[in-house]
């Protein structure tokens, strides 16, 4: 009776601060997450490990290298990759400078926002973050371990870069500042995740917005480095262009990355701001309230599915939409560097060939490919669901479970041929606006459902990785990673054309450039439904939540 009468006075009163309860709730996170960090701090060096054994094969003199610098000077190889700071000595290190750092920074930024929103809004949205409050836990002590976690996971990823660099033989002070610059993005937007988990109600709405910045952010660098040598003002409104700026294993210097240092502080206490404004499980943006009755296309699995997919399928449209017209619009540009530099050409298997549409059928592919990452998302909805018991109460009515998976499908299939629509639109508009060739806005449009059946196989991979007892789909990114890979890098690296012929996107014919060849198109859509039956017969044998 005395310990029951003493509890209240515990836990009802302020006799804990705001942090009480940090170091347990920091010890869980990384408890929790003792694998996912070491596999992506080993699969960021992993790449860097790779190159330093690829480069030397292909590229195995300083002539060679050059040559390399001189596709890099192109405004397309610019904006795929960074500034284009020491070309006129392109050894290994300046390499890693000009083409690695910017991707390895936007791995690292994916990590920090899928951790912090993880550990925070995820765990408000299933009830958890509530329990934990009822006990001695301070207000601000789940935000700060989330983000004392991904700091943990930044400092991860930055040891182990720098083992690779230093086993490399590069500079030990350019070597620390490739690493700082690479953990100081990956916190920036650890930070941008702290403040959108305070907005939205749902995790998916949190990590949507914070990556729409990243995408945002990387959109600017991209385009500021494109219009000018060195980079213009537009790549100095972006994190990842300042991480850039520091003009590693070139001209090192290191005042770009107080940037990162001063609005990592800024966002950091604006997210502790937003946190005091709000109720826990609530956002600071209320969710708009619905009608009175529901429209009969919500009485349907698809057309629910559709409607919970709608803000992500428009965010997407948004931004893909975007980054397609900015590419487009420097088609003429790219052309030109083509017919200037005939090594160039060669490597992306232009000659003889039109060479703006070679290009531009290259560009297709890269935004297919960030289709299938969409694809791969929207078919994991099923988990989630799962997982936060909506489905469970769906299956208990007369929906069966094999109309729950196809219509989940059916979703993906619906946002991504929207999605691979508005890309080939939006680089044909660019295109077309600056070639004064107004067919070529249909031409693009049509010729991106020819990834379809690509992008729904990713789907198809991902359905299995649900339907199968305790598989997941970790594997299936490991998937899609390396082919996004081989096709972003694998002429650049001079692969071998078995390899580039084999790869997943490698497969779709470079429509309109090339002759439409309908039957490996058919063949991929076929693996794609054998694929969803598979993934659908082995939900249907499972128990839930297994």
């Amino acid at each position: 009776m005395t310990a029951l009468a003493q509890a209240p006075s515990v836990v009802g009163t302020d006799r804990h601060g705001p942090l009480t309860g940090t170091g347990r709730l920091t010890r869980f996170a990384l408890r929790r997450d003792r694998i996912r960090i070491p596999a992506w701090a080993l699969g960021i060096a992993g790449l860097i490990g790779y190159f330093s054994v690829a480069i030397p094969a292909v590229y195995p003199d300083a002539a060679a290298l050059q040559t390399r610098a001189d596709i890099m000077r192109d405004p397309s190889g610019a904006m795929m990759t960074g500034p284009g700071y020491g070309l006129d000595d392109y050894t290994f290190g300046v390499m890693l400078a000009n083409e690695m750092l910017g991707m390895i920074a936007v791995g690292t930024a994916l990590m920090s926002i899928f951790l912090v929103v993880r550990h925070t809004r995820a765990e408000e949205e299933t009830g958890r973050s509530e329990l934990l409050r009822a006990g001695v836990v301070g207000r601000h002590a789940p935000l700060t371990a989330a983000l004392l976690a991904v700091l943990v996971a930044n400092v991860a990823v930055a040891a182990v870069l720098m083992a690779v660099l230093l086993g490399n033989d590069l500079p030990t002070a350019d070597s620390l500042a490739f690493v700082s610059a690479v953990a100081l993005v990956g916190l920036v937007f650890g930070a941008v995740a702290a403040v959108t988990a305070q907005l939205g109600e749902h995790a998916r709405s949190a990590s949507g917005t914070a990556g729409a910045v990243l995408g945002l952010a990387y959109v600017l660098r991209g385009v500021g480095d494109a219009q000018q040598s060195g980079g213009s003002t537009l790549s100095w409104l972006s994190p990842i262009g300042w991480a850039q700026q520091t003009r590693v294993f070139v001209d090192l210097r290191w005042t770009p990355l107080l940037l990162c240092v001063g609005l990592t502080a800024v966002l950091v206490v604006l997210a502790y701001r937003l946190s005091d404004r709000r109720d826990v499980g609530a956002g600071l943006v209320a969710a708009r309230r619905g009608r009175a009755d529901a429209p009969t296309s919500l009485l349907n699995p698809v057309g629910l599915g559709l409607r919970l997919e709608r803000a992500g399928i428009i965010g997407w449209s948004v931004g893909l939409f975007v980054f397609a017209v900015l590419t487009g619009s420097m088609a003429e540009a790219i052309a030109t560097s083509m017919e200037e530099q005939p090594e160039l050409a060669r490597v992306f298997g232009a000659l003889g060939q039109d060479v703006l549409l070679v290009m531009m059928a290259a560009f297709l592919g890269f935004f297919a490919m960030a289709v299938a990452v969409y694809a791969v998302t929207s078919v994991n909805r099923l988990r989630r669901e799962e997982g936060e018991g909506r489905t469970g109460a769906l299956l208990a009515t007369p929906l069966s479970r094999v109309t729950w998976v196809l219509s989940a499908v059916a979703v993906t299939a619906v946002g991504s041929t929207v999605l691979l629509l508005v890309s080939g639109f939006g680089l044909g508009v660019g295109a077309a606006g600056v070639l004064g060739r107004p067919e070529m806005t249909w031409d693009f449009t049509v010729a991106a459902l020819a990834y379809l059946p690509v992008v729904l196989c990713f789907a198809g991979l991902a359905v299995v990785g649900n339907g199968v007892r305790g598989l997941g789909t970790w594997w299936v990114w490991l998937l899609l990673v390396a082919s996004i890979l081989v096709g972003l890098y694998g002429p650049l690296l001079n692969l071998p054309q078995s390899v580039l012929d084999v790869a997943p996107f490698g497969l779709v014919p470079a429509v309109p450039g090339a002759a439409l060849d309908v039957a490996p198109l058919a063949w991929m859509a076929l693996v794609a439904a054998l694929l969803v039956a598979a993934g659908t017969t082995a939900f249907r044998r499972r128990d839930l939540t297994a």
